[in-house]
């Protein structure tokens, strides 16, 4: 499947919740609504989750968040990753699921392996496993973790996902259901390794948004340590309703119009991106007609 993701050379998901609760409007809506800063409305999210599906998007990435931070005020999709992914297999058909990124020190690694295990079954191989070794450092004394040995903890659960299984188990023991075929394993940033463990023993990398300048330079670093593994990363977009709108930068992407949507992205696959996450987050307009029209004009 992560072939799949890089079909064509160059593809584009979307990253949840597909909600737009930190526009203007959004934001008056979640006040109104009494929901916490950085807390989506998720009426609408299977709805939307089916239309990027039946579009023609190749990804839906999920953010792990376990907890509620009010000093970072983001919730992220709420609710729980792999339970959300299981959903999410059974409302699409075609699009990969994948994570941005799932916190491996955090979690019990058996369970992170049959949950993994089992999304990417019910999906149909469809499962994109991004990790990360986690930068909120209040989770860890909650989940009675260490912080400062999370790059080791990283490796363990790596070493322990990719064989399906821990060597120290009892002869006999074995985790079902057994994947499939091989979970891909990206990294969200470097979780607390070198650039050359990363690119010899992750499957992709997950870089955070910045500009084609930003990643021409990540780029390079990726293909010396990682040869040709998909680079993914994203773009906080807010699509104007004109197509010519100028683009204008903000924090982790733009407000643009379709045509400098359209040319940013010429830019970033140019730079050696291979897909790109959009994040509707900011958007002002309404959303489906926001993944419509990049479906009509961009896919």
């Amino acid at each position: 499947m992560l072939d799949k993701l890089t079909q064509g050379g160059f593809s584009i998901g979307l990253e949840l919740p597909l909600d737009n609760d930190w526009s203007p409007a959004g934001d008056r809506a979640r006040r109104e609504a009494g929901r916490l800063p950085g807390q989506p409305d998720m009426q609408h999210h299977a709805e939307l989750a089916v239309l990027a599906d039946r579009l023609g998007f190749r990804a839906l990435w999920v953010r792990d968040v376990p907890l509620y931070d009010p000093s970072f005020g983001d919730a992220a999709q709420v609710f729980e990753t792999f339970s959300y992914l299981g959903y999410l297999a059974g409302v699409t058909r075609n699009i990969l699921l994948g994570t941005a990124a799932v916190v491996l020190p955090l979690r019990e690694p058996v369970l992170t392996m049959k949950s993994a295990a089992t999304v990417q079954q019910l999906s149909n191989g469809r499962l994109l496993l991004g990790t990360a070794s986690g930068d909120r450092p209040v989770e860890y004394p909650i989940f009675g973790r260490d912080f400062d040995t999370r790059g080791a903890e990283f490796r363990d659960q790596v070493a322990k996902l990719r064989a399906g299984h821990d060597p120290a188990w009892p002869p006999g023991i074995q985790l079902l259901p057994r994947a499939t075929q091989p979970i891909p394993l990206l990294v969200a940033g470097l979780a607390q390794q070198t650039p050359q463990w990363a690119g010899a023993n992750m499957d992709g990398w997950l870089a955070y948004p910045g500009t084609p300048e930003d990643h021409v330079r990540r780029v390079a670093l990726w293909r010396e340590v990682a040869g040709a593994k998909p680079y993914v990363s994203f773009i906080h977009l807010d699509l104007l309703a004109d197509p010519d709108a100028p683009l204008r930068r903000h924090r982790f992407g733009a407000s643009t119009g379709r045509n400098g949507l359209i040319a940013e992205l010429q830019a970033m696959q140019d730079a050696g991106v291979d897909h790109i996450g959009l994040h509707l987050r900011r958007n002002q307009r309404p959303l489906a007609e926001t993944i419509e029209e990049i479906a009509a004009y961009i896919l």
